[in-house]
């Protein structure tokens, strides 16, 4: 009958055992634009049958239908749970480096609080007794009226310096008990000099073959992690290529510091749908765009312009180049996404904030030429077209600039367009001067029976200040007439290349150093006098 309950009582001692605690480590970890896979492996000492494993210092938020655990065959996997809120009093490791340091500030805290309750005790001790003496002094018919002002006074002075005395040894006592309370929470551990741990956790259930020690292999998809391109673009002068420096910055808050990890970032999105699109019915209807309201084809072709020239911007700082980190770096293309294996490893705080990674150098070669659109933007700007881009596997981003030494600004690459040359504006030149003037005694208004005539005249005038020649590609426009009722006629456009679907007037123009040249626009729009046209 003894032998029956001893053997009752072993399942129940087996599934009660204590939890084996276990803490993973970071090896790599590939990024997306909006998240991250994370690898980390662990071990642990495991008995025969079955074991609970809680392993620690994972992502605090992870998608916990990504987690993959891989371990030896003679190890199964029973259940994998994700937490990161498990409480447990097996946890606490008594050895560790920085528990031992907390008891130690708890023992210290404790023993501070009893030599300051101590003091207290005796400032209350010797305040009751200045009280009875002072009682005693108070019935003495014997004290004269001198002696009795004195002890009045020595009395009052002496309560009042007990009383702050205790006062102060009180608060004392408050705020140690509010230390003591972290420390014994944990929540003041000095970890300054410690990788930083996560609250996220992993519970297994693991059924072993065989005692003895075992190595897990973790991976898990996490939100808290993502990446962008930029690039510093470098250009000594209008004859030279540009050196383009490809970077990424990194921003991870997954809970855990990434410490000399292997690092890939990838353009890919692990999170997007994957359900092939289904086309529906296709209707037309009026629309109204947030930017600009309602808009014709003149405002359409004017923000077009416009936006080819608004992605120059002034900012401050670059980073110098690492000339040899295009040797640590591969590039991996697929039809779906590009990717950029890292060699070197890479320490990623999680603290949110840009880490700059150096993913790789390129000399492009540029053929510089200079643009203006005087209507919206009375400035020339420095472009480079770079022809054959799509072999360099560029993404959109933001660039620095940096031209014969000086950082002029921030640009935008955009890749994703269709031209076979990539525009790289490298920023506004001072040295070309631009002026866009409506000509008085060319332009005017008539009224013509039912009809109101109008006549506009500009001169645009360039000077190039340079010691060189420059090659200038010049836009202006005129507008175009969405109304039967409103005509519209070019009357002098100087020898201008004309798009008449977009009413863009384009001149390539070479100017001398110090040359001056001015070209003459001017069209007629005609429509009913009694219309106003709101953006003429």
């Amino acid at each position: 009958m003894k032998k029956l309950f001893l053997l009752l009582l072993f399942p129940a001692f087996l599934y009660a055992q204590k939890p084996i605690f276990t803490t993973a480590k970071v090896k790599a970890a590939t990024v997306y634009f909006n998240s991250a896979e994370i690898s980390q492996s662990t071990s642990a000492v495991l008995p025969k049958g079955t074991s609970e494993i809680v392993i620690k210092n994972v992502a605090d938020y992870l998608n916990e239908n990504t987690v993959q655990i891989g371990a030896p065959a003679n190890v199964t996997v029973l259940s994998v749970q994700f937490t990161n809120n498990y409480i447990s009093e097996y946890e606490i490791d008594e050895n560790s480096p920085v528990i031992k340091k907390v008891r130690d500030s708890i023992n210290l805290v404790e023993k501070e609080i009893q030599r300051v309750t101590n003091a207290k005790v005796a400032e209350s001790k010797t305040i009751e007794l200045l009280d009875k003496n002072q009682q005693v002094s108070g019935v003495n018919s014997g004290l004269s009226v001198a002696e009795l002002t004195k002890m009045v006074d020595y009395y009052k002075a002496k309560r009042l310096e007990l009383n702050n005395s205790f006062d102060a040894l009180d608060e004392k006592i408050k705020k140690l008990n509010t230390v003591l309370s972290r420390l014994k929470n944990k929540l003041e551990i000095n970890t300054q000099k410690e990788d930083k741990t996560s609250k996220g956790k992993l519970v297994l259930q693991i059924m072993n073959e065989v005692a003895g020690n075992v190595d897990f292999s973790i991976n898990y998809l996490t939100n808290n992690a993502n990446w962008k391109p930029f690039y510093d673009l470098r250009a000594n002068s209008i004859s030279a290529p540009i050196e383009m420096m490809y970077k990424a910055q990194v921003v991870q808050n997954t809970g855990i510091d990434w410490k000399q990890v292997k690092l890939t970032l990838s353009s890919g999105n692990p999170n997007q749908n994957n359900q092939a699109p289904i086309l529906s019915s296709w209707f037309l209807r009026y629309g109204y765009d947030q930017d600009y309201g309602y808009l014709n084809e003149v405002e359409v072709v004017a923000n077009r312009l416009q936006g080819q020239v608004a992605g120059v911007s002034v900012g401050y700082g670059s980073v110098q180049a690492d000339k040899s980190i295009s040797n640590y770096t591969t590039i991996q293309e697929n039809q779906l996404n590009i990717s950029f294996d890292i060699d070197i490893p890479y320490d990623i705080l999680s603290n949110g904030k840009a880490h700059s990674v150096a993913l790789k150098e390129i000399n492009l070669p540029a053929t510089y030429k200079y643009y203006a659109a005087p209507r919206v933007e009375k400035e020339a700007f420095l472009l480079a077209e770079i022809s054959d881009y799509s072999k360099y596997n560029l993404l959109q981003g933001e660039a620095n600039i940096i031209f014969e030494g000086m950082y002029v600004g921030k640009t935008f690459i955009n890749p994703n367009q269709t031209s076979d040359t990539l525009n790289l504006s490298m920023g506004r030149d001072k040295k070309i001067s631009i002026k866009r003037e409506k000509v008085v005694d060319k332009s005017g208004t008539k009224f013509l029976s039912s009809k109101k005539e109008q006549t506009f005249t500009y001169d645009i005038t360039i000077r190039n200040n340079k010691k060189e020649a420059v090659q200038l590609l010049l836009k202006d426009q005129y507008p175009l007439s969405s109304d039967k009722e409103i005509e519209i006629e070019l009357k002098e456009s100087d020898g201008a290349k004309i798009n008449a679907e977009t009413g863009i007037l384009t001149w390539d123009l070479n100017l001398k150093p110090n040359e001056t040249k001015k070209i003459r626009i001017s069209y007629k729009v005609k429509y009913p006098k009694d219309k106003i046209i709101d953006n003429l």
